[in-house]
């Protein structure tokens, strides 16, 4: 196959998943997710956000759009990522494992009321698993960010959105996306 038919084949498969997207229980979910960390926000709580590899990138990002701005200059907003502190994810990798990378400092950084979030695009990644299971004992509510059929997260989050694909680079497009939606929104309700 030539490179043109590659990279048009690439970008058509990321507009058919961003076109299920707009499918109603999709649009649902998006507006679900982007409410409960407006209302979180509007109580002067904090997003706590993971992920690993690329998942990584985009907890930094959505971190990032709520820190600094998104479209318009407001008030700084409170976002934790997890994945950002060498020191801390290699001390925990060393004494108690990597598995425990994120619940660990989750245990010190959340309260109730805040939101966390959840990045994984196959659903397992253990210590996102861990994470999830640190965060209902904290009364913490649980977004997940995760593929089509949503791994184990599906069942373990508050409210999951399971991105409307299986292939991990059209669901790291889609959950971009929906953190750029949830950056709009958190910008139009929060600052009125």
């Amino acid at each position: 196959m030539e490179n043109k038919e590659i990279i048009k084949n690439i970008i058509n498969d990321s507009i058919e998943a961003k076109r299920k997207m707009l499918e109603d229980f999709q649009i649902e979910y998006i507006n679900n997710v982007a409410s409960k960390i407006i209302e979180s926000y509007k109580n002067n709580k904090k997003t706590i956000i993971c992920g690993n590899g690329g998942s990584a990138s985009d907890a930094l990002h959505f971190s990032a759009e709520m820190v600094v701005r998104f479209e318009k200059n407001r008030a700084a907003l409170a976002a934790v990522t997890l994945n950002e502190n060498v020191s801390s994810l290699t001390a925990i990798g060393n004494d108690f494992g990597y598995d425990y990378s994120f619940s660990r400092q989750l245990e010190a950084f959340a309260q109730e009321g805040d939101v966390f979030i959840a990045i994984s695009t196959s659903g397992t990644s253990k210590n996102v698993i861990n994470a999830l299971e640190s965060a209902k004992k904290l009364s913490v509510f649980t977004i997940g960010m995760t593929n089509s059929d949503g791994g184990r997260m599906k069942d373990m989050c508050d409210l999951c959105y399971c991105a409307p694909s299986k292939v991990t680079a059209r669901v790291q497009e889609c959950h971009i996306l929906l953190i750029h939606i949830i950056a709009k929104l958190v910008e139009e309700k929060v600052f009125i």
